[in-house]
C-alpha cells in the first residue's frame, strides 16, 4: 500500500534538511505516480526513476521528494537525473515492466517560483532565515491540492527493462594506487589508469 504523505513528511524534512515547498511537490508527485502504477515504495530495485531535473535551485528539492517518496535513491542506484531542468519524471516498475511519465502543472511551477519564498531566497537567505508566514501559506497550498491540480500523468506504457550488470571487482590505478572498479579502469601503455588520472593525464 502507498504510504499516506503524513507518514513521510517528518523523513521528508528530516532528510533534506529543512522545509521547502518544492521538497512537497516531489514528494507529493512520487506518491501520485505510484498510485498510478499502484505499486509500493521500493525497498531494493523494484522501482526506477528517471528525474528530468537539474542542479538549479528547487530541482534538487523537488528529487529529494522523489526520493524520499519513492525509495529510489543514488545510493541504490536506481535514479538518475537527465539534467533538463524540467519538473518532470518517468516512474518505471521495474517488476510488471510498466512506467509513466508525469509533470508538474505550469501554474504550480509559476507558484513556487514566484514565491515570496523563492524571492527570498534569492537574496541569498537560507531557508531556515526566511519567515513562517511566508512559507506556511506555500506550503499549505501544495498539500492541500487534488492531485489533478498539480500533477499530469501521460499513459501508462510497456517499458522494457533490462538491469545493468554490476561491477564487484576492483583493481588498484597504476597512477594515484587507489582502488577502483575495474569497470572503470582504462588500459593504456600496459598500465591501468583510473578515471580522474586518465584525465590528469590525458586531458579527456
Amino acid at each position: 500500500m502507498v504510504q499516506n504523505i503524513n507518514d513521510l513528511l517528518m523523513t521528508a524534512f528530516d532528510f533534506h534538511g529543512h522545509k521547502c515547498p518544492a521538497l512537497l511537490l516531489g514528494l507529493r508527485s512520487g506518491i501520485a505516480a505510484m498510485k498510478v502504477l499502484m505499486v509500493e515504495r521500493s525497498t531494493d530495485q523494484e522501482l526506477y526513476i528517471i528525474s528530468e531535473t537539474g542542479d538549479d535551485h528547487a530541482g534538487g528539492c523537488f528529487v529529494d521528494g522523489l526520493m524520499v517518496a519513492t525509495g529510489c535513491t543514488f545510493g541504490k542506484g536506481n535514479i538518475e537525473k537527465t539534467n533538463c531542468d524540467k519538473f518532470a519524471f518517468t516512474l518505471i516498475d521495474t517488476v510488471s515492466q510498466r512506467a509513466v511519465r508525469a509533470t508538474l502543472l505550469k501554474e504550480n511551477i509559476e507558484m513556487l517560483m514566484h514565491s515570496r519564498f523563492v524571492e527570498e531566497r534569492k537574496r541569498g537567505k537560507s531557508p531556515m532565515e526566511i519567515p513562517a508566514d511566508f512559507m506556511s501559506p506555500l506550503m499549505a497550498s501544495v498539500l492541500s491540492k487534488s492531485e489533478k491540480n498539480f500533477i499530469d500523468f501521460g499513459a501508462v506504457i510497456d517499458w522494457k527493462w533490462e538491469q545493468k550488470p554490476k561491477t564487484y571487482d576492483t583493481s588498484y590505478c597504476d597512477y594515484c594506487g587507489e582502488l577502483t572498479f575495474v569497470s572503470k579502469l582504462v588500459e593504456k601503455e600496459n598500465k591501468k589508469i583510473c578515471p580522474c588520472c586518465f584525465q590528469k593525464l590525458y586531458g579527456k
